[in-house]
């Protein structure tokens, strides 16, 4: 049992009459940017802790189910993604799985704060190991307008590891940045949205997939995954394609691929893809 002064840090969700603790033993850091602040912890248990406005971001001891969720089934169902947009991910997590993939020529990263990456860098450093790659492209501006300037069907696959929808990422989940998704993408291309909790979300995830159907893509789908550090413990990831089905990763391609995982397997993505999820 813990001594009755050890420090909490709670994250209440009000809208499902939930909260979520973890014992801190340091606060790291804050940085107040123009757009957020962001908070670094270090916990008891669950490693270093990224708290940005309050919510819980991502902590070293669970983080790779969602980065591994959020990159791999796309990639794997994608034929060939030579050309790779993520929109957000400022914590590069995403960016070092989808830079595992030796058939990825280019991916650019677009973070609005470089503030998150700059103490990703110092905090996690195992997320940033593949920012020095010379396929990966870091550029910290708005990731609407960025989509929105890209030549049409120029990208292969577009992943948006978005905060929840509020503040500066609120836009991200509008019908407008997923019809600009859909014009940048190469035939056959696919976006993946990190969609919140099918437990509590079911409201966001049908906007979410709303918009994607509007914008015409083909096949949509949304996987779940668990996530302890976020609220209920299970997270989404909805995938769209323009063009073409989402199949679940071939065995022999994963295997010859090389790249070690922890979470993700044919398996897993085939288990992910059977369950319905509103």
């Amino acid at each position: 049992m813990l001594p009755s002064s050890h420090k909490w840090f709670t994250e209440p969700c009000m809208e499902a009459g939930v909260a979520a603790s973890w014992t801190i033993e340091k606060h790291l850091a804050r940085e107040v940017t123009d757009y957020q602040t962001i908070d670094i912890y270090q916990t008891s248990h669950w490693g270093n802790l990224m708290v940005i406005d309050g919510f819980v971001m991502l902590t070293a001891r669970d983080n790779f189910l969602y980065h591994e969720m959020l990159t791999h089934p796309a990639l794997f169902s994608h034929e060939s993604p030579a050309r790779v947009v993520v929109i957000g991910g400022g914590d590069c997590g995403t960016l070092r799985e989808v830079l595992a993939h030796r058939n990825v020529r280019h991916c650019t990263q677009v973070e609005i704060d470089e503030q998150v990456t700059r103490l990703s860098e110092k905090f996690f450093p195992e997320l940033c190991e593949r920012n020095d790659d010379k396929r990966a492209e870091l550029v910290f501006d708005d990731g609407l307008a960025y989509v929105r300037n890209l030549p049409p069907g120029s990208v292969d696959v577009i992943i948006v590891d978005s905060t929840d929808p509020i503040g500066p990422a609120e836009g991200l989940f509008g019908p407008d940045f997923v019809a600009d998704c859909f014009a940048a993408l190469s035939d056959g291309g696919i976006m993946v949205q990190q969609s919140e909790s099918p437990l509590i979300h079911q409201k966001l995830i049908a906007g979410v997939r709303g918009n994607m159907q509007q914008a015409g893509f083909e096949t949509i789908r949304t996987l779940g995954f668990p996530q302890p550090c976020y609220p209920s413990g299970w997270w989404s990831a909805t995938q769209a394609r323009k063009g073409g089905s989402l199949e679940p990763a071939d065995p022999a391609r994963f295997e010859a691929s090389g790249i070690t995982t922890r979470y993700f397997n044919p398996g897993v993505h085939a288990g992910a893809l059977a369950t319905q999820i509103p």
